[in-house]
Order: structure tokens, then C-alpha cells, then sequence
């Protein structure tokens, strides 16, 4: 597809006053920023528990922190040699970065063949890696779920739609899924299609199921006079089995908290039944990540009830993300960007943070998926229209 530019009558974007809500350019902006500051404020304490990260810290992490292991972060996990902390950003960045590429070569709704076609070649080419602190391949920091999407597709050609069977069950395709929710910005249903179409190369089960219910959550966010609230109706309304249940279980226990600290250990519980990782994070039990019409990502429902918990406030919400460990870079990826979309302000000391220590330019992808969402409304207009006509003609009521 040829790529088209922005028309003539593109509106300016209007900037927000106190006594106007943010605009689509906005929310796009604190939604993609929100969701990087939230991505490197939780790598540095990924894995660990609530506790162990108090100790750690000599208290909860109020803002962005040094690796865990300290100098000997090279070192400490052979496996996973990342400089984890310090204001980088994770994968969970990298890929969704890699998304907004995507949308700006198709510049209208993705499917599975654009994954195959335009993300796994952007997965192949050099990049700066903050983690790696030089230029190398995305391919070689993603995960194994994630380099999974390359192996079937690059290597194995297989169909885009069937890809995602066999991989693991996680979080990999959700945590990037926020673009398409604010491309689809107010539509969560248009949102959660698209996004299961975008994650069959990469998901199945309830991996695939939460990558549509996060992008129908920020699509759902985007709109005017919408509240956390709101954006856990939406999320209910389109969610299947057990992602629906473990959502309206852990937003029931988030609903009586307005604290996260006090929330930490009950979301953990409302979530646990539905989560098949296990307690200790770190070695993940024999049921862990397989499909299931029962269980569920923890990442999601935990990002949603701390949007709760926050009352939709950014650095209320990513904090509690970040202090509730596990994989709390992906949880405050998530409620990071659902926040932003809402209108919320990231703080910027912490952005200019992340951009100068990541070396990434934070709103330049905002600008473009901006850009990208006009251009893609001003066709499903066209589509929408074209339609109403072939079917007034065909139902006889012209």
C-alpha cells in the first residue's frame, strides 16, 4: 500500500487548557511517553516482590532507579545481560515503538500479513538498544516469545493468522498493543478486533485475548469525559472467559482501595487463582503459560485495577504498577499508557529522563501515530459511507 500524506485539511492540534480535556494529539502523546516511562520505571525491580523491592530500596520506588545488581549488572543473570534500570526502556517500548513503525509505512488498519511483512523486517534491522548500551538487532534483546514471531514467519513461512499457536502463553502481545487502541481511539470494539488480528502472528488462548482488551481499554480511554471507571466497563464488555473474570475480580478488590500499598497484597490474591506463573516468578510452575479458557495474563487485570486504585492519575497508577513487582515493567507499561490516554500528565522530569538515558525521542512516535490516526478515521469515514449507500440501495430504502 502507498503510503499517503496528511491532507490539507488536517486540523492543527489544539493544546489543552485547564478548563479543556486533552485532545487526540495529547492523548496520544501522554499515552505512548506514559507507557516508555512506565516501561523503564518497572525494569530495574521486574521479578522481585513487593517486599523484596521495599528492602531493596529502603522503602517503595518513588521514582526511576539504578539496576538491581548494581555495578555487577552485566554479570548477575548470564541469561539476561541488560542494563535494567536507569531510566532504559525495555522491550515492552521497543516493540511498541516498532508498531507505530508499522502504522506509519501501511498508514491505514494492520492485520496479520502487515506483521509479517513490515514488523518481523523492523525486528531485523539495527536499532540503539538501551539495555544493550549500543546498536544491535531488536531481535537480539526481545524475548523468547517475542523472537518466536521471527522464527515462524521469517524462517518457518508460516500462515500470519496460525503463527501465534504453539508459543507461550504471556503478556508479549498485549504490551505493545497501546498504538492500536489510539488509532482506533474511541472505538474499543474497532480496537480489540484489530489487535487480535495484529497478535495471531504472535499469540494464542488468553495471551492473544488480553493484546484485544488492552487495546480496546486505551481506545476506550481516549474518550471525551471517560473515567477508569468507564475504561473497566468497556474492557468487561468485549473480554472473554477467564481474562473477563479475572478482570472484574481484581477491579471489585481495587474498587474499595484508593492506596496501592494497601492494595498490593490483595490484587495479588484476586489475581493468583487466574495466573498461571505461580508464586515465585522466577520459576514459573509446570501449568505456566499454556492455553486455557480459564486463566488469564496477570499483567492486564493488575494494570487495570491500579488504574483504580489511582483514580486514573499517571504517577499514582505506574507507581503502584512498578511496587507490585512480578512483571512490573509490563504492568506499568500498560497502566502507563491507559493513564496518558485518559488525559493524564506524565511527569517530566521523568520523561526527559527516559529519552536522554534510552536515547530515544519519545514524541516523535507520537507525532507520527497522530498523524497515522487522522489519516486512517478520514478512511473508515469513506468506508463507512460507501456502505450505507451499497446497502440503502440493496435494502431499497434510498
Amino acid at each position: 500500500m502507498t503510503p499517503t500524506t496528511a491532507t490539507a485539511a488536517e486540523p492543527a492540534p489544539a493544546p489543552s487548557t485547564p478548563q479543556s480535556p486533552p485532545g487526540l494529539d495529547e492523548r496520544i502523546t501522554r499515552a505512548l511517553v506514559g507507557a516508555a516511562v512506565g516501561d523503564a520505571l518497572g525494569g530495574p525491580v521486574e521479578g522481585w516482590t513487593p517486599e523484596q523491592i521495599a528492602e531493596r530500596h529502603g522503602g517503595r520506588v518513588t521514582g526511576i532507579v539504578g539496576p538491581w545488581h548494581g555495578e555487577n549488572w552485566r554479570t548477575a543473570r548470564p541469561i539476561a545481560p541488560y542494563h535494567k534500570g536507569d531510566g532504559h526502556v525495555t522491550d515492552d517500548t521497543l516493540m511498541t515503538h516498532a508498531l507505530v513503525r508499522v502504522y506509519d509505512r501501511v498508514r491505514d488498519h494492520l492485520d496479520a500479513y502487515a506483521v509479517a511483512d513490515h514488523l518481523v523486517p523492523d525486528l531485523l534491522s539495527p536499532r540503539w538498544i538501551p539495555e544493550l548500551e549500543t546498536e544491535a538487532l531488536p531481535l537480539q534483546r526481545i524475548f523468547l516469545a517475542e523472537k518466536w514471531i521471527v522464527a515462524r514467519l521469517h524462517y518457518g513461512h508460516v500462515d500470519p493468522r496460525e503463527a501465534g499457536a504453539g508459543n507461550i502463553v504471556n503478556c508479549g502481545a498485549a504490551m505493545y498493543m497501546a498504538p492500536v487502541g489510539l488509532v482506533n481511539a474511541g472505538h474499543p470494539e474497532a480496537a480489540y478486533a484489530e489487535a487480535l488480528e495484529i497478535a495471531a502472528p504472535h499469540q494464542s488462548s488468553y495471551g492473544r485475548e488480553a493484546a484485544g482488551v488492552f487495546a480496546a481499554a486505551v481506545a476506550a480511554a481516549c474518550h471525551p469525559g471517560a473515567t477508569p471507571d468507564a475504561v473497566i466497563d468497556a474492557a468487561l464488555a468485549l473480554a472473554k472467559d477467564g481474562t473477563r473474570s479475572a478482570i472484574e475480580e481484581v477491579c471489585e478488590v481495587a474498587s474499595h482501595h484508593d492506596d496501592f500499598e494497601a492494595a498490593l497484597a490483595p490484587l495479588r490474591a484476586a489475581v493468583e487463582p487466574f495466573d498461571t506463573v505461580g508464586p515465585d516468578y522466577r520459576s514459573p510452575s509446570l501449568g505456566a503459560r499454556r492455553p486455557s479458557r480459564l486463566h488469564a495474563i496477570e499483567e492486564l487485570p493488575i494494570a487495570l485495577g491500579m488504574l483504580l486504585v489511582g483514580g486514573g492519575d499517571y504517577q499514582r497508577t505506574v507507581l503502584g504498577s512498578v511496587n507490585y513487582g512480578r512483571d512490573c515493567d509490563s504492568i506499568a507499561t500498560m497502566s502507563g499508557a491507559i493513564a496518558g490516554a485518559l488525559g493524564s500528565e506524565v511527569p517530566a522530569d521523568w520523561a526527559a529522563t527516559v529519552a536522554e538515558a534510552s536515547r530515544l525521542d519519545l514524541h516523535a512516535p507520537a507525532r507520527t501515530l497522530a498523524r497515522v490516526a487522522r489519516e486512517v478515521f478520514a478512511r473508515d469515514l469513506e468506508r463507512r459511507r460507501s456502505h450505507e449507500e451499497a446497502f440503502a440501495a440493496l435494502a431499497g430504502t434510498r
